[in-house]
């Protein structure tokens, strides 16, 4: 039973609504990004046109808790150590490929340091994982370029390397996982060719390093590019393949054995920023679940932002997190609406709906980093997300099995999902060709938009005529 409280001759409850949780993940995020004081005027409006004084009261707190802690990851993210170095580096980020080198994040005495290797030194750190040690020799530097950038990735300088020696597997949890990622890698690899086998890793588990930039290119003109970032769909995914053995446990024992795959399933894919959101979410609707609580998306989506920008408040520098974020928000608000708007068949008008939902939620992450939303994404994620829903349920485990068997069966295995990643790759390039730019970019979506409002208005009125017709 909720208790009230009166202030000022203002009653509040002690309770905080969905609007109420999404505001003060908003006063947190200005907090850790703006300053405290702009959180605290979020939670006064709030509280102000709310007729309750709790929700001000968690706004502000949170408000300052985030810009404290913003505070001191800015101040964790300067180098304390600089100059040769000779010992033990531990791989803190899988290589990626950039230009026609390498990048390669180090943790060396408990900082970030980034470094860029050319030649045969690629080789050698291309088959890196994270969570191996390597015997290196080189010089830490402060970073040159956009320091600002790198500092939100938790990197503190650059590491000149000058020598790479041995390499010592990481601890049970990063061997576990690497093993995984291996494994996959080495399916793909043997069955499929080069560009979808990175592209296969990259809608299973979200490990796109080896993708070629014609083809990260293809998908980001396509407006694909959210499939090679891990989501909330893969951790359902995931949920779903563990059912079977969920279904067999106690309460408690289904929620630990639950948070526990999330957690794996995340260290699998190094606790991206769009997993971190996913698997929080997940496991805060599990913990829900087990209490006998009913939470909605919303709810889940403000705590989930709240946890993570204080946990780590660099998050709301990166873009990934707000296009995941951004998408989250508009599937689980706008997708419905236009869903039950729009005319056609119950399966056409729920994916077109939540399409056009995850559109309009990273409308403005996408124009504000990369100027421009693709016009073809409703139509390319309509064709291309249910197929590449099938490859990520399947190809984790299809992928860890067919490693262990011989050629033919191995292909075989992992027939369909290679024939799912090849469609999903042709889809992306038949869109990227497809999408107008310039002016014809302009008329187009204008006559799209068009067409929508007509869809939706119409969509409406034959619903709205048809609850009017006695049966």
């Amino acid at each position: 039973m909720r208790r009230a409280y009166g202030v000022g001759g203002l009653r509040s409850w002690h309770h905080l609504s969905d609007a109420d949780i999404l505001a003060v993940a908003v006063a947190t995020v200005l907090g850790a990004v703006v300053g405290a004081a702009s959180g605290v005027c979020v939670g006064l409006v709030v509280g102000l046109g709310r007729r309750r004084w709790f929700p001000f009261v968690a706004c502000a707190i949170l408000a300052v808790v985030g810009s404290v802690a913003a505070a001191r990851s800015w101040a964790e993210a300067s180098p304390r150590h600089l100059g040769p170095f000779i010992g033990w580096a531990v791989v803190a980020a899988d290589p990626v490929q950039v230009g026609r080198g390498m990048r390669i994040t180090w943790e060396i005495e408990g900082e970030r340091f980034d470094s860029w290797v050319y030649g045969g030194a690629r080789a050698t750190t291309e088959a890196r994982q994270v969570g191996e040690m390597v015997w290196t020799s080189g010089t830490r530097m402060t970073t040159a370029g956009n320091v600002r950038r790198a500092q939100t990735r938790h990197v503190v300088g650059t590491f000149r390397v000058e020598v790479l020696g041995d390499v010592v597997p990481g601890n049970g949890l990063a061997r576990a996982g690497n093993r995984v990622r291996a494994a996959l890698r080495r399916s793909a690899s043997q069955t499929m060719r080069p560009a979808e086998a990175a592209l296969f890793t990259g809608l299973v588990i979200g490990d796109d390093a080896l993708q070629p930039q014609w083809m990260v290119a293809q998908f980001r003109r396509a407006g694909l590019s959210h499939l090679t970032a891990v989501s909330g769909q893969n951790v359902a995914f995931v949920m779903a393949a563990m059912l079977p053995l969920l279904r067999r446990l106690r309460s408690w024992w289904r929620w630990a054995v639950t948070v526990a795959a999330i957690l794996w399933f995340m260290a699998i894919t190094r606790f991206e920023p769009s997993v971190l959101r996913a698997g929080l979410m997940a496991m805060l609707s599990a913990t829900a679940f087990v209490l006998g609580r009913q939470v909605t998306p919303l709810r889940l989506v403000g705590l989930a932002v709240t946890l993570l920008t204080v946990g780590d408040p660099m998050l709301v520098h990166l873009v990934g997190f707000w296009l995941s974020v951004g998408a989250t928000l508009g599937v689980c608000t706008v997708g419905p609406w236009c869903a039950a708007r729009l005319p056609g068949p119950q399966w056409l008008r729920v994916s077109v709906g939540i399409s056009l939902g995850a559109q309009v939620g990273v409308l403005l992450p996408s124009l504000m980093v990369f100027h421009r939303l693709a016009l073809v994404s409703v139509a390319a994620n309509v064709a291309a997300v249910p197929v590449a829903g099938l490859v990520m349920l399947y190809g984790l485990p299809a992928g860890m099995f067919a490693s262990l068997l011989p050629g033919w069966l191995q292909r075989l295995v992992m027939a369909p999902a290679a024939l799912g990643t090849r469609w999903t790759a042709t889809v992306a390039q038949v869109g990227a060709a497809l999408e107008p730019s310039g002016v014809a970019a302009v008329v187009a979506w204008c006559i799209a938009l068009v067409a929508l409002a007509f869809a939706l208005f119409r969509g409406h009125r034959s619903r709205s005529a048809s609850r009017l017709v006695p049966f």
